[in-house]
């Protein structure tokens, strides 16, 4: 069996950015629990020159959605970065989610060898379709996914490994 680099971008990106819509929900019932303004989490970060909670979610969003439109050859939507509550955060992820169904799997894939140029910093970047996702886009999106957790787990939110996986597909438990 082998796998395209559509079900190795869009399906993977929806299943973690669900899963962050997740974690975002018991950061909310954490705070509602100990009677705090659960957006207090949206300024924290693990160190003073990692980007705060806000950022980590918009960046997550952010490589979802460019690497699959990237793939596809086609220009990604700006999503300006204002969010300022939980919420919005939430909504940018379902957004995001909504901006990833409309992506052509047929577009995406044979995108292997498509040469994709891209900004970083002030800086571009041109590397094979393939390298990119595999190389680029999808350790991008787990880094700032994973920073987005661990900010919310450290501050105390009871998140584990399941709600980070989310719901994998084809598990079954035995």
């Amino acid at each position: 069996m082998s796998v395209s680099l559509y079900q190795a971008s869009v399906p993977v990106f929806q299943r973690g950015l669900a899963a962050l819509i997740g974690v975002l929900d018991k950061a909310e019932a954490h705070a509602a629990e100990r009677k705090f303004d659960a957006n207090n989490f949206l300024g924290l970060r693990l160190a003073p020159d990692q980007f705060p909670l806000t950022r980590q979610v918009q960046i997550a969003c952010d490589h979802a959605k460019n690497a699959s439109h990237r793939l596809a050859g086609l220009q990604a939507p700006v999503i300006e970065d204002k969010e300022t509550t939980l919420g919005e955060l939430r909504d940018r992820i379902r957004k995001t989610l909504d901006l990833l169904k409309t992506v052509d799997a047929a577009a995406i894939d044979g995108s292997e060898e498509r040469e994709i140029v891209f900004p970083v910093g002030p800086n571009k970047i041109k590397m094979q379709g393939a390298n990119y996702l595999l190389h680029f886009a999808t350790p991008n999106f787990y880094f700032h996914m994973t920073t987005a957790y661990d900010i919310l787990r450290a501050a105390g939110v009871a998140v584990g490994k399941l709600d980070y996986l989310g719901d994998v597909p084809g598990w079954t438990r035995v």
